[in-house]
């Protein structure tokens, strides 16, 4: 009984904090791209400057995609308590 609820909250539980981190990295990208995007509009920032932080941002996110890659194995991703814990963690974190 012990080894079947540890079984279902551990996957439950790291699908949990998977989905919040998503949700959470994905809201800040789009606040810095509203962010960038209104700094060249009103002028204090060029076009360039723009693209290079842009550039910058899309090379740290390749190098945090890498490294997402390396660790995927550890996660249980095809378990259904994963799967329920990432859903509610999008939705709720």
């Amino acid at each position: 009984m012990m080894e079947q609820l540890v079984a279902f909250v551990g996957p439950f539980v790291v699908g949990l904090l998977v989905g919040v981190l998503a949700k959470r990295v994905l809201s800040v990208a789009l606040i810095l791209i509203a962010l960038f995007i209104v700094l060249a509009a009103i002028g204090y920032m060029s076009p360039e400057q723009v693209t290079g932080l842009l550039q910058q941002l899309g090379y740290a996110a390749k190098d945090a995609l890498d490294s997402a890659m390396k660790i995927k194995d550890a996660v249980p991703y095809s378990s259904v308590a994963f799967l329920i814990g990432l859903a509610v963690g999008l939705w709720k974190g």
